[in-house]
């Protein structure tokens, strides 16, 4: 006789079914179609598969088109990604054609964008840079962006709306600025809020030669207002 209290599990009472009958939440008719040459991007979208990001996707659409229709605002949150990623073209389109209200960015995507602008490059190696003692030295963009946290301070603006007058009353390199997202917004007099983290976005490494060290968090509570 077993000297355990626990017996093995019984299966006497478990019983198979015809798979047809099963309620299953993918069926062939969900699933993508092949798309025809030189079709649209409403093909394209109707071609994608009903179910999961798919049908997130699908909602997204409607859900912004018909707050456009009721002239409601569209706003957006965007971090660094979606600058560095090449996506800035893309929300500046969205902008022109009056799909975005605001926008909401982290001190990421402020410094791609930002840098974009400047010379059309961005996203420095972090693996790279840190062993050297390099990371997030980059002297423009220290400089320029913890002045303009200054002045934005001082002039009681914030900091995404003084970041796109900055950039508008520079001369650029044309190729640069049609890739930004920060000086579209500013010639559509759209808002843009950048919400820092203090102390660990790259420019409050330059901050003592650069800016007074009361700068950033002022310019985080201006640029946390309605006016950008």
């Amino acid at each position: 006789m077993t000297i355990y209290s626990i017996f093995p599990l019984q299966f006497g009472q478990i019983e198979t079914y015809p798979l047809a009958s099963r309620k299953s939440k993918v069926t062939v008719a969900d699933f993508a179609k092949p798309l025809a040459t030189n079709s649209s991007l409403k093909n394209f979208l109707d071609s994608l598969p009903n179910f999961l990001a798919a049908n997130d996707l699908r909602a997204l659409l409607s859900a912004i088109h018909s707050t456009k229709r009721a002239r409601k605002a569209i706003l957006w949150g965007i971090g660094g990604h979606v600058i560095k990623t090449g996506l800035g073209p893309v929300l500046i389109d969205l902008i022109r054609r009056g799909f975005v209200s605001g926008i909401a960015m982290n001190g990421a995507a402020l410094i791609h964008d930002f840098e974009i602008a400047l010379c059309g490059n961005t996203s420095e190696d972090v693996e790279a840079g840190l062993g050297a003692g390099a990371f997030g030295m980059a002297r423009e963009t220290g400089a320029y962006l913890n002045k303009i946290a200054s002045t934005a301070a001082y002039t009681g603006i914030g900091y995404g709306e003084a970041a796109g007058k900055f950039l508008a009353s520079r001369k650029l390199n044309p190729k640069h600025t049609g890739a930004s997202v920060l000086l579209a917004a500013y010639q559509h007099k759209i808002p843009v809020t950048v919400h820092l983290a203090i102390g660990t976005d790259i420019p409050h490494m330059h901050l003592p030669p650069t800016a007074p060290p009361s700068a950033p968090p002022r310019t985080t509570i201006s640029a946390s207002s309605a006016r950008s």
